[in-house]
C-alpha cells in the first residue's frame, strides 16, 4: 500500500473529507449574506440554489464514472479542482470593480463536479471487507459533522470580522492537501484503480482485470443506467430516494421555518445546526457502526423507516423549538442509518468497476431534493403550515415500511458475501 500503508491512506481520506467539508459549510454560511449585499432577493436567491442543486444532480453520475475510469486519486484531484474554481469566482464576487452578480451564479458550475464525498466513499468501500463496509461509511460522519460545525462557526466569524471575501480565499488555498495525495501517498497501481484492482479483505491487489470489452464513455448514460437495472439495485435505490424526500423538503424550508415558526434568530439557528452536527457525528460515527455489528442491513433499513414514520407523527404535532430538540436524535438515527446502510447495500450489489458510479448516482439524491426542495416545499409551508411536513414524512415511510415488510431485502444484499 505505498508510504502510508492502508491505515494511512483510509485515515487521509477522512482528513480530506473533513477538511471539504468545512470548507463547502463554510460557503454554506456566508452565502445569504453575499447574495443580499449584492442586492438579490430571496427569489433570486432561491434561483442560484437550485442552479447548483441541478449541476450537483447531473454531475454526480459523471464523476462517478470519472472516478471508475480514472481510479480515485484523479478524481480527488478534479474534485478539489472544481472546489478551488467555486471559492475563488465566490472570491471574486466580492470584489466592488467586478461584475458580482455574474460571478456568483458562475461559481455554481464547478458545482457540477464538486463530489468529495463520493470519492471518500469509493477509498472507503475499496479498503474494507463487506463486514467492516457499514461502520467504515459511517465514520465518515463524523467528517461531516466537523466540517458542520467548524465550517459555520469559521464561515460566520471570518466573514462578521473581515467580509465574506477572506472565508472564500481560505477555503481556495484548501487544494494543498491533495498535492500530497497527488504526490505519491496513495500508490499508483491502486490510484489507477479503472485498470482492473481487485479489492481484497486484507486490502488491494494490482492484478489487472482484462474484461475485453472497450472503455465506456464517462458520459455513457447507458453503462449508468444499467446499474439500476441489476438485480436488487433498483428497489434499494427507491427506498433510499422516496424516504429520504419528505425530511429532504423540510431541511430546505428549515431556514424559513426556524426565522417564522420557531422564531429563531441567526445566532440561534447556529447553534441548533451546531447540536445537529454533535449528534450525527455521534451516532453516524459511533452508533451505526456499533448496531451493523449486531443487526443485518435489512433490519437496520426498516428500523430507520420505522423511526422516520414515528418522527414524521411526532413533527406534525410540535409546537416550539424545544419539541424539535427533542425528536432531533431519532431525526439523525434515521438519516444515518438510511443512508450508510443504502449506501453500504448498493456498493455490495454492483461490481468493484462500478461502485464509483454507484456512489455517483447516490451522491444525487440530496441534488434532487435540493432542486425540487424550493417549490415544493415552499408550496407545502405556504398553503399547510409546518404540520404538512410531518403528516407527509409519516405517511410516505409507513407505506414503505409495509412494503419492507412484506417483501424484504434479498438475502444477498442484506449479508456480505
Amino acid at each position: 500500500m505505498g508510504p502510508l500503508g492502508r491505515s494511512g491512506v483510509v485515515l487521509l481520506t477522512y482528513v480530506l473529507a473533513a477538511l471539504e467539508l468545512t470548507c463547502l459549510f463554510m460557503q454554506f454560511s456566508i452565502m445569504p449574506y453575499l447574495s443580499r449585499r449584492l442586492g438579490l432577493d430571496s427569489v433570486a436567491f432561491g434561483y442560484q440554489q437550485t442552479v447548483f442543486g441541478v449541476l450537483q444532480l447531473l454531475g454526480g453520475p459523471v464523476f462517478g464514472r470519472f472516478a471508475d475510469q480514472h481510479g480515485a486519486r484523479a478524481a480527488f484531484t478534479l474534485s478539489f479542482l472544481a472546489s478551488s474554481a467555486l471559492y475563488l469566482l465566490l472570491a471574486a464576487a466580492c470584489i466592488p470593480a467586478l461584475p458580482g452578480v455574474a460571478l456568483l451564479f458562475a461559481s455554481r458550475l464547478p458545482g457540477a463536479l464538486m463530489h468529495t464525498l463520493p470519492a471518500a466513499q469509493m477509498v472507503i468501500a475499496d479498503l474494507s471487507t463487506p463486514e467492516e463496509r457499514p461502520a467504515a461509511l459511517g465514520r465518515l460522519g463524523l467528517c461531516f459533522g466537523v466540517g458542520l460545525i467548524f465550517g459555520s462557526l469559521l464561515g460566520g466569524t471570518l466573514s462578521s470580522s473581515f467580509g465574506p471575501a477572506l472565508p472564500q480565499g481560505h477555503c481556495q488555498d484548501h487544494s494543498e492537501p491533495e498535492q500530497l495525495w497527488r504526490q505519491g501517498l496513495c500508490p499508483e497501481q491502486w490510484a489507477r484503480r479503472a485498470r482492473g484492482i481487485q479489492p481484497l479483505s486484507g486490502g488491494l491487489t494490482a492484478t489487472p482485470r482484462a474484461t475485453g470489452k472497450p472503455k465506456a464513455s464517462v458520459f455513457d448514460l447507458k453503462a449508468i443506467t444499467r446499474l439500476l437495472l441489476q438485480p436488487g439495485v433498483l428497489p434499494v435505490f427507491l427506498v433510499k430516494v422516496i424516504c429520504g424526500l419528505p425530511i429532504g423538503l423540510f431541511m430546505v424550508m428549515f431556514s424559513i421555518i426556524s426565522m417564522d415558526f420557531f422564531q429563531l434568530d441567526a445566532a440561534q439557528a447556529g447553534y441548533l445546526m451546531s447540536f445537529f452536527g454533535v449528534l450525527q457525528m455521534v451516532i453516524q460515527g459511533l452508533v451505526i457502526g456499533r448496531l451493523s455489528s449486531h443487526f443485518s442491513e435489512g433490519a437496520l433499513l426498516r428500523a430507520s423507516v420505522l423511526v422516520f414514520s414515528v418522527v414524521g407523527l411526532a413533527m406534525a404535532l410540535m409546537a416550539n423549538v424545544f419539541h424539535f430538540c427533542l425528536l432531533m436524535p431519532g431525526l439523525v438515527f434515521s438519516l444515518c442509518a438510511l443512508n450508510v446502510v443504502t449506501d453500504s447495500m448498493l456498493t455490495k450489489a454492483v461490481s468493484t468497476s462500478d461502485t464509483g458510479t454507484m456512489l455517483g448516482l447516490c451522491a444525487s439524491v440530496q441534488p434532487l431534493t435540493r432542486t425540487l426542495g424550493p417549490t415544493l416545499g415552499g408550496l407545502l409551508y405556504r398553503s399547510f403550515g409546518v404540520p404538512v411536513f410531518g403528516h407527509v414524512q409519516f405517511a410516505v415511510n409507513f407505506i414503505v415500511l409495509l412494503v419492507l415488510w412484506k417483501q424484504p431485502v434479498p438475502r444477498k444484499m442484506d449479508r456480505a458475501q
